[in-house]
C-alpha cells in the first residue's frame, strides 16, 4: 500500500528512502512554521539550522510539504528557498486541505496535522515541531477545535513539541486529549509547557527523562496496536523562555482587541502571534526559533534510541 501511495502521490528523496528502508532514525518536520511562522529570510536560515541539528544528533531530517500536487517528503535547498519566499502565499494544508491541493496541482504547507498524515504515508514515526494546536481561547462557545488534535488520536506518529501555543486554552486541550486517549510525556518535566513559558500549570501524564525511555513506551505502543500518538513535551531552554504573566496579558489584550476587531476563524492565530511578537521586541520570535531547535534535537535522539530498538525487536 505504501508503495502505491509513493508512486501515486509521494515524492521521498532518495535519502530518506533509502533511511526508511534500513529501519535507520528519521526525524519528520512541518513546512508551515516555514512559510505562515516567520518571516523571510530567517524561516528558511530556522529550517536549515533545525535540519542540521537533527543530523548533528544522529538522524535524518524529512521536511514535509506539498508541491505542485505532489507530497513532499524532503525538500532541496531550492524548494525550502521557495515555501520561505512565498510566505502567506502558500496555503496552509491541514487534513481537509489535502485532497484539493493534491488534486488542483498546487502548493500547501502542512500544519501538525498534515505533517502526520504525510510521515506516516512514508513510514516515519518520530515529528519535531514548535507547537501543537488545540482548543482555542472560548472554544467552548466558538467550538474552535484545532485538527491536530484528532490527529493525535489517530496517526501513528509521534510529535516533540512545547507543549500548546500559549494562545490556546491548554487545560481544555488537555482533557480532550485524554478523552480521545492521547498521553501526554512530559520530557524531563512534571507540567506541560506553554510554548515561550517553561510550564502552564498543568501536570503531565507521565514524566519521562530520556530519549531510550520515551523510545521503549513509543514501541511497546505500536507492538500492541494501539493506534495514535504520543505527545512529547519538551520545554523550552531556560534562558530562551519568556516570562509567562507578560505572555498572559499580551494575550488578553490582543484577544479584547481581536473582539472589537471581529477578528475570527483561521486569522487568530497569525494575529496573536504578531501581538506577542510586536510586545516583546521581537524577543518571542527568537525564542520560537530555540525552542523548534530544542525540540528537534530531543526528536532526533528519540529517533535514535526508537530504530536500534525497533531493529533489535525484528531480529528477536
Amino acid at each position: 500500500m505504501v508503495n502505491e501511495l509513493k508512486a501515486a502521490y509521494l515524492d521521498v528523496t532518495p535519502e530518506i528512502a533509502k533511511a526508511i528502508e534500513n529501519e535507520q532514525p528519521v526525524v519528520a518536520l512541518e513546512s508551515t512554521i516555514i512559510s505562515h511562522g516567520m518571516p523571510y529570510p530567517k524561516n528558511v536560515k530556522t529550517a536549515r539550522e533545525v535540519e542540521a541539528m537533527i543530523r548533528e544528533n544522529g538522524a535524518v531530517p524529512a521536511t514535509i510539504a506539498i508541491l505542485n500536487g505532489r507530497l513532499k517528503v524532503g525538500l532541496s535547498d531550492a524548494e525550502l528557498e521557495y515555501f520561505g519566499k512565498s510566505g502567506l502565499n502558500v496555503a496552509k494544508a491541514s487534513r481537509r486541505d489535502i485532497p484539493f491541493i493534491v488534486s488542483g496541482g498546487k502548493e500547501g504547507a502542512t500544519t501538525v496535522a498534515a505533517t502526520m498524515i504525510i510521515a506516516a504515508m512514508a513510514g516515519i514515526r518520530i515529528f519535531a515541531t514548535g507547537g501543537v494546536g488545540g482548543v482555542h481561547r472560548g472554544g467552548e462557545l466558538s467550538m474552535d477545535v484545532s485538527a491536530d488534535l484528532d490527529e493525535l488520536s489517530r496517526t501513528n506518529v509521534a510529535v516533540v513539541c512545547a507543549g500548546m501555543k500559549s494562545i490556546l486554552d491548554i487545560g481544555r486541550s488537555l482533557e480532550y486529549l485524554e478523552t480521545v486517549g492521547v498521553p501526554v510525556v512530559g520530557y524531563q518535566t512534571d507540567t506541560v509547557p506553554a510554548f515561550y513559558a517553561r510550564s502552564s500549570g498543568f501536570s503531565v501524564d507521565y514524566r519521562i527523562d530520556t530519549p531510550i525511555a520515551v523510545a521503549e513506551a513509543l514501541l511497546s505502543k505500536y507492538e500492541l496496536g494501539i493506534d495514535g500518538s504520543i505527545l512529547i513535551t519538551n520545554p523550552v531552554p531556560e534562558k530562551y523562555a519568556l516570562d509567562s504573566n507578560k505572555i498572559e496579558n499580551t494575550i488578553d489584550e490582543a484577544l479584547a482587541e481581536m473582539d472589537s476587531r471581529g477578528i475570527t476563524g483561521k486569522e487568530t492565530t497569525p494575529f496573536l502571534l504578531a501581538r506577542i511578537a510586536e510586545q516583546t521586541g521581537g524577543e518571542s520570535l527568537e525564542t520560537n526559533i530555540k525552542l523548534v531547535l530544542n525540540n528537534a534535537k530531543v526528536a532526533a535522539r528519540i529517533a535514535v534510541e526508537y530504530s536500534n530498538l525497533a531493529s533489535a525487536s525484528k531480529r528477536g
